[in-house]
Order: structure tokens, then sequence, then C-alpha cells
């Protein structure tokens, strides 16, 4: 197995990392939202179970 980030051979002590640089890395990249998944805008479609707090119940 080889370490994600450089692609160096893991160390059983980060694995799955070959180091604490790379595992502090991947850590970063989770912190600042690098590793976001794209979504796709939510479809707004009849909910009749919605009311607008603007309208009385």
């Amino acid at each position: 197995m080889s370490c994600p980030i450089c692609d160096r051979p893991t160390d059983a002590d980060y694995r799955p990392f070959c180091s604490r640089r790379c595992a502090d890395v991947d850590l970063a990249k989770w912190l600042t939202g690098s590793y976001a998944i794209p979504a796709a805008p939510e479809e707004q479609g009849d909910d009749e179970d919605w009311q607008s707090p603007d309208k009385p119940h």
C-alpha cells in the first residue's frame, strides 16, 4: 500500500500514510474543505406539509 499523499510506502505507525507530515497534510485538507463532495442543488418541489412563516396556520 502506498501513501495517498506522496505515494511512498506506508509506515505502520501512521497507516495509511508514510509519515506524520503526510497525515497532517491530509488533516489540513479535511479542515479547510479541500475534500468537499460536490452536491447538486436541491430541487424545490411542492411540499404540502410546509407552510410559510408569513402565513397564519
